[in-house]
Order: C-alpha cells, then structure tokens, then sequence
C-alpha cells in the first residue's frame, strides 16, 4: 500500500501509487511497530504491583476469574454480562499461571504495547515513520494508558482491539478484499464483546470514511461489516440493559476535564498543515475517534448517566496520532530555529508527566483500595465478631483474601456470592438481620467512603439497629472506605468522641 495516496474522490476508485512515494521497508515497520510496543511494555510493568494493593473493580474481576467455568456463566447472566468474555479471558490465564497481582494485570499491560504498536503502523501509514514512531511513543505515556495499562480490567484489551482495527480499516480502504473486511468486523466484534462502549468507534469509523469522500464501494462494504457488528453485539446489549443497575453508581456532575482537554489539543493540532500519505488523512481517522465516542456518551448522561472515561480509553489513540504528526511537523519546519523550541517543549512536557506517572503507581490513584480494606477488617476485628456491609453490595471490597474475614460472622449473609451466582451474594430478610445483629457484643462494619443512600429494607434495619442498640467504639478510615467498630449499649455512657485512624 502506497504512503502517497490521498483520499479518493467519492465516484472514483483509489489512484495508484505516485512514483515519488517509496513504499516503507520492512525494517522501518518493524521500527515503527517495535520500538513503541517495547517501550509501552517497560512503562507497563514499572510499579504494576502497586505497592500489592488491588482496587474494587479489579476485585471483581479476581474474585469472580476464579469460579468454575459454569459458575461465572450462570452470574454474568445475573449480573455483570458486559464484562463475562474478560472474566474467561482471565479465568483461562489464571489456570495457567495461577491467581494473582501479575497474572491480573500482565495482559493489560500485554495488551497496551500491542496498541502502542498499533498506533505506531497506523502513523507509519497515514503521516510517515517518524510521525508513526512518535505517535506510538506518545501513546504510551499518555496517563489515561499508563493508568489502565496496569489495571485488571478489559478496558486496554479493547484499546488494543481498535488500534489493530483501524489498521484493519486503513488497509481494506486501499486495497479491497473480503478477507481485509472480515479481518476488520471480527477484532471489531471481539472489541465490542468485551465492552459494549466500543461500538462508539465503529460510528466513528463511519464518520472517517464519510469525510474522506471514500468510493461507493468502500462505503458499502463498510457498511455491511458494520452490520454485522452490530447484529453480533445485539443479544450482549438487550440482555445487559436488563442489568443497568450495574451501572447505578454512576451520577453527580460529569467531569470530562482530561477529554475535554484532549480535544482541545488535538483540535489545534489538526489544524495545522499535517502530512497525510495514505487512502485517508490522518486527521480524517484521529479527529472522530477522539472527539465521537465521547461526544455521544456525554450527551447520553443527559439522560441517564453513562460517561466514564475510561469507557472511551480507545479515544487516546486518536490524540496519539494527531500529536506524532504535529511533532513530525514541528520537525520539518524551516528556519532550523524552531527546532530547540520543539526539544524545549518535548522535554518540559516529559518533566511535566513525572509527577502523574508516580503518582499513579500508587494505592491512592484508585478511588478505593480492597486491599486496605480487607486488612483493616481483619485488623479491628476480634474471632467471634458481627461483620456487617453498608450496602451489602460492598461486600466485593473485604472478599478478596478470605482470611481476612475468616474469623467474623457476616450477620446480613443468606447465601455466599458463589453459592448464589451473584458478585456480593444474597442477604437475609430485614428483620432477620436485625435479629443476628442483636445476638452479638461487637460488630465490625464496612462503608464505602462516598455517601450512599442506605434506603432498602435490609440496610435500613442494619443502620436502625445500629443506631439504636450498639454505639461507635473505633473507626479507621482507609482509601475509600471506613471500618467502625460497635459495641452494644449497656447503658453506660460513652465517650466523648470516636477515635479514628487514618491508614494509608
């Protein structure tokens, strides 16, 4: 595929290569490819253990990856259904290599530099090898990728799924082929299988195409493969929207700051004079996956709220590849005197992303810490103790590592979340809680640190009843969440005053 061709007018068919363009070497696409990938690798596995903490979702995802085959079957289709092909994805590796904090993480680390080298061959591609190379090193220091490259979760398999697919893409433009299409609907699919949200980037395929002035052909087989994405995603969306609880905690004002930002800068850095070389203009292909997804997941919070960013982590490859290409620009500006302004700036910016890049290899960079919250449980807890959930739906937190709940009654607890097919099991009758609650001298408790609203039956008769028959002894607050010790009232009066530990 030539380096040269620009996009097509709409009737016609793609020019042929113009006998100036030099098709890329081996060499320069393996560099291109490689040397992104490796470097998305090393930042990847600096600090992935994260000082051995895990956070709530990654919880989830390890606590249910190690449920028999069927088990997890039978509770995605409960709950949590838009995540079950990531739950088998990693049930497999830890029957491999076994459960823990690397065999977790390690793919989406694997993962990130598989899309950094994506990044790198679409640059290479559409603006040149070194737009490509520095599009690709770009990609893998953004702190969106730093962040989810090291986290237990599908979000950086799906961003390395619409890197490959939009090469996929670029390639079925200008050279036509059923194989190039099905290439491209199948990792577009398996993108989408394993989170729903990435259909997001096939509208916004649709929308570079379109720009693009693509032949008629191209449009159509498009078209047609987009149609069969969307036909094979259909029963995860119509089964899943019958579990939009899942997605209930979302709410309070969107903050979209980093997109926000990151379209800004992208934007900007279209408008310059960018080289294009291949069947589509760079900016055709980078502009809507960073601007669309978000876009239309904004305007669906209007309402109902939806927007989270990492649910449109792939829209980094977009500011990726605007900002190679306006680095490659930079670079071949003359007068040569602009050239120690672009070093200045590269390596201000770099100084700039140390900070983050420390920060977020740290337990705080989560908004909770199960980890933490496990070991302050076992910590304030006595054997024999009352455990109660403020919801019982935070139950997930403390059942990572089940010694550290081994020697504690779960007051609330009808059936295990195993036994019951559920992320965080079925709780007794409100009355019966009660009941439990006052058969014990001490309870340990657990609540998330946002304020929940504690309004159905089974946790209003756990907070009536510890407000009326057990007062706070301790509490000890942990990155998001607090463990407080009660103790039944014998009438005594109490202390002025809760003593609280802050554990970091």
């Amino acid at each position: 595929m030539s380096l040269d061709v620009r996009a097509p007018a709409a009737t016609g068919s793609v020019p042929a290569r113009p006998p100036c363009a030099q098709r890329p070497s081996a060499r320069v696409k393996a560099l291109a490819a490689f040397l992104p990938a490796s470097f998305a690798l090393v930042v990847g596995l600096w600090g992935i253990r994260r000082q051995n903490t895990m956070w709530g979702d990654e919880a989830v995802t390890y606590q249910l990856a190690q449920r028999e085959p069927s088990q997890i079957w039978h509770t995605v289709q409960q709950v949590d259904l838009v995540h079950a092909l990531h739950y088998a994805v990693i049930h497999v590796i830890f029957d491999l290599f076994g459960a823990g904090l690397l065999s977790l993480r390690l793919p989406s680390v694997l993962a990130m530099a598989a899309a950094a080298s994506g990044v790198g061959l679409l640059g290479l591609r559409l603006a040149g090898p070194r737009a490509g190379l520095l599009a690709g090193l770009v990609f893998a220091l953004l702190p969106q990728v730093q962040k989810y490259a090291q986290e237990g979760r599908s979000y950086a398999l799906v961003c390395a799924l619409i890197a490959w697919a939009s090469c996929a893409l670029v390639a079925s433009i200008s050279r036509q082929g059923r194989w190039r299409w099905a290439a491209y609907g199948l990792t577009m699919l398996l993108a989408c299988l394993l989170h729903e949200f990435a259909v997001l980037a096939l509208a916004a395929h649709g929308v570079t195409l379109i720009v693009s002035r693509t032949p008629k052909r191209v449009l159509r087989a498009w078209g047609v493969t987009a149609a069969g994405v969307v036909i094979g995603l259909l029963p995860l969306v119509v089964v899943s929207a019958g579990q939009s609880e899942q997605v209930s905690w979302i709410g309070g004002p969107v903050r979209p700051s980093p997109l926000l930002v990151a379209v800004v800068v992208g934007i900007l850095c279209a408008r310059a004079p960018l080289r294009s070389r291949g069947p589509v203009n760079v900016a055709a292909l980078a502009v809507p996956i960073l601007v669309l997804p978000g876009a239309l997941l904004l305007t669906a919070s209007l309402v109902k709220p939806l927007f989270v960013d990492r649910y449109v982590l792939f829209s980094d490859i977009g500011i990726a590849l605007l900002l190679g290409a306006w680095l490659d620009h930079m670079c071949r500006l003359r007068p040569a005197r602009y050239t120690p302004t672009v070093y200045i700036a590269a390596i201000a910016a770099l100084a700039a992303l140390v900070p983050t890049s420390l920060s977020l290899r740290t337990p705080q960079s989560r908004s909770n810490d199960a980890t933490a919250i496990g070991a302050a449980v076992r910590k304030q807890g006595r054997p024999g103790d009352g455990l109660l959930y403020l919801a019982g739906r935070h139950r997930t937190l403390a059942a990572t590592y089940p010694g550290d709940t081994r020697h504690l009654t779960d007051l609330a607890l009808a059936q295990d979340p195993v036994e019951s097919n559920t992320l965080a099991g079925v709780e007794l009758r409100a009355r019966d809680i009660a009941a439990r609650m006052m058969q014990f001298h001490r309870i340990v408790t657990v609540r998330v640190a946002r304020a929940d609203t504690l309004t159905d039956p089974q946790e209003k008769a756990k907070t009536d009843t510890l407000r009326h028959h057990f007062r706070e002894r301790t509490t000890t607050r942990v990155n998001g969440a607090r463990i407080t010790v009660y103790v039944r009232d014998d009438g005594t009066p109490s202390k002025t005053g809760t003593p609280v530990q802050h554990l970091r």
